[in-house]
């Protein structure tokens, strides 16, 4: 089983903000998923997000794989090395 750590996409039409989770590669993008790890806003300035790092950092020392945008967050917040 291949573990992704993506954005899960939540609210309202027009102001969307993203929860950060980890899921099976094969489960639609807001569909089930095995643990959430953050949020992520993009609809304040400047964009707010609240990651568990201890969470992050044991999820991908055991093989997740982070997305492109998720790790973009993840290096921002310094979960993983630029």
């Amino acid at each position: 089983m291949s573990v992704k750590i993506r954005l899960r996409s939540m609210g309202q039409k027009k102001a969307p903000f993203y929860r950060i989770i980890v899921a099976d590669s094969r489960a639609p993008r807001d569909g089930k998923f095995i643990a959430e790890i953050g949020t992520y806003d993009p609809s304040t300035d400047p964009s707010t997000f609240k990651i568990d790092e201890e969470a992050a950092k044991t999820w991908i020392a055991n093989g997740a794989q982070p997305t492109e945008a998720v790790s973009k967050i993840l290096k921002i917040a310094g979960v993983i090395e630029k």
